[in-house]
């Protein structure tokens, strides 16, 4: 079985790491550059850098920082926000990126998938799937949770893999930043509907939530910020708790 990946994720707003309960209320968590070089110094597989507040406030990715944070990490680095066209990928890739993440604007123009997996590949692009449950249904969001669409997340999420998406990071815009525990089945029903893999977001509070969605929700990794950034729980103390409980992961 392959090994099951840990992704911090690092979720900034003009230039500065924060946090919050479904996307507000937002405080101040520290400097990305030095969580960054601190997670992936601690045994992170993979790190996630998304700029909340870029395609809200119509603002593209700052590069620059992207170029920061490469320097001081040796982890594979995605980076999402403001991303609307192939030329914004890859002037990221050549930031330093390994991968862009795209949501809000491929939710409006779905062509864009395509347009990123042909040029640089499916590898390099990551589908990012905000949703809430509305009436019962799983309802895709946009511009950080705060837009429903008609779209819905198993039809929508099956339509960016066919176009080209790499892999899937859905979070769950009802349980993000409330550290009760990812919906699982949910995660399940998407894994088993998939050919690619699919990273667990929104909900983390504890080891037990992480272990659950990487066994009974499938998931191929899971990406955690609250827990990370207050200190709740180290990556290496999770990684060596996941592999006392029998699920594979890479050991720093």
């Amino acid at each position: 079985m392959l090994a099951k990946r840990i992704i911090p994720c690092l979720d900034i707003k003009d230039g500065v790491t924060v946090k919050g309960v479904n996307f507000v209320g937002l405080r101040n968590v520290g400097d990305p550059v030095e969580l960054a070089a601190r997670y992936a110094g601690e045994g992170a597989d993979e790190l996630v850098c998304l700029d909340i507040s870029a395609t809200l406030e119509g603002r593209k990715t700052f590069a620059s920082l992207v170029e920061r944070i490469a320097e001081v990490i040796d982890i594979p680095f995605t980076v999402g926000g403001g991303i609307s066209s192939a030329e914004d990928a890859g002037r990221l890739l050549l930031s330093g990126a390994d991968k862009v993440s795209v949501n809000s604007a491929a939710v409006k123009r779905p062509e864009l998938i395509n347009e990123i997996a042909s040029r640089y590949g499916s590898q390099f692009i990551v589908a990012a799937i905000d949703a809430r449950q509305i009436d019962g249904r799983w309802t895709v969001t946009t511009h950080s949770g705060s837009r429903p669409t008609d779209r819905e997340l198993f039809s929508w999420a099956r339509e960016v893999v066919d176009r080209g998406a790499g892999e899937i990071l859905f979070t769950s815009m009802d349980n993000d930043g409330t550290g009760k525990g990812y919906p699982c089945e949910t995660f399940a029903a998407l894994s088993d509907m998939l050919p690619v893999p699919v990273i667990a977001s929104g909900g983390a509070g504890s080891i037990r939530d992480i272990a659950d969605v990487l066994t009974t929700g499938k998931a191929d990794a899971a990406l955690a910020a609250s827990i990370f950034h207050y200190g709740q729980i180290s990556i290496p103390q999770l990684k060596t708790e996941l592999s006392l409980l029998g699920i594979p992961v890479r050991l720093h």
